[in-house]
């Protein structure tokens, strides 16, 4: 769940973009991962080419629908919205209703004891995991120069352009100043 919340947050907080197909591409990427598992049984791979398949397809979003909607927040909303509806229907469809189960690796099937309290190997992996993302994100955007360069560019695209930070042209205006009206900045 932290990956998933903190992946919106980065889209809709950080880069004010109304993209609710979030759960629906979680969700495409844990099947894919099952089906390469299936072929590979290998887990860290499976998850790594689920992960490159649907950065590849939200990248196409993006880049072919996303962009035509900028600074339409409503448009934006109602077509990511149907996007999750199709996803979602689509894997229905494509693996069905039923749980499909995942063996856990054999590495991470004992427990682990904590202070006299077993606690599942799994489950501790995927919290420092999660921690480990999480501190990666804060340290890429609170203390590392792309990422000041990526605040700056959705604070104030035109003072970034103006002091040579490449934000794209087509982009929508988020700082308020940008949002003015032509009348009201002159």
């Amino acid at each position: 769940m932290f990956l998933l919340a903190a992946g919106f947050s980065l889209i809709f907080g950080l880069m004010r973009i109304a993209n609710l197909t979030h759960g629906g591409l979680f969700m495409l990427g844990a099947y894919l991962g099952v089906s390469v598992l299936k072929v590979v049984p290998n887990l860290w791979f499976a998850a790594l080419a689920a992960g490159i398949a649907v950065a590849f397809f939200g990248g196409l979003l993006e880049r072919f629908i996303l962009r035509k909607l900028a600074g339409n927040v409503l448009s934006q909303v109602l077509v990511t919205l149907g996007f999750a509806f199709i996803i979602a229907d689509l894997c229905l469809v494509v693996w069905g209703g039923d749980p499909i189960p995942v063996p856990t690796p054999a590495f991470l099937q004992r427990p682990v004891l904590i202070a006299g309290l077993a606690f599942p190997a799994y489950r501790l992996a995927v919290v420092a995991i999660a921690v480990l993302v999480g501190l990666s994100l804060y340290f890429l955007m609170e203390r590392t120069r792309l990422g000041a360069m990526i605040r700056a560019g959705v604070d104030d695209r035109d003072m970034a352009r103006a002091v040579g930070i490449p934000v794209r042209a087509s982009s929508p205006p988020c700082s308020a100043s940008a949002q003015r009206s032509p009348a009201r900045a002159a």
